[in-house]
């Protein structure tokens, strides 16, 4: 029931995308929440079926801004941790 339920918001994503290369037109930070969310599926094969997704965080995980926002996030969490 939740990977269909999961495949199901996958393909409103691939929908709302379309030949878009952002979600809102430009880079933004929804993209970058947008694409960390989808992070989640990695090694799961959900994304398999939709190649646009896959190119779609390819295309994001390229841009500077969201390696900056990736790295800040990861530093707070090292923080977090005492590391």
């Amino acid at each position: 029931m939740v990977d269909t339920r999961i495949r199901t918001r996958l393909e409103q994503l691939a929908a709302a995308l379309g030949e878009a290369d952002w979600l809102a037109g430009t880079f933004s930070a929804a993209d970058i929440v947008m694409v960390h969310a989808l992070l989640r599926f990695e090694g799961a094969h959900l994304l398999d079926s939709f190649p646009s997704i896959a190119t779609y965080i390819d295309r994001a995980e390229d841009r500077s801004a969201y390696q900056r926002a990736f790295a800040a996030q990861h530093q707070v969490y090292r923080d977090a941790q005492g590391a």
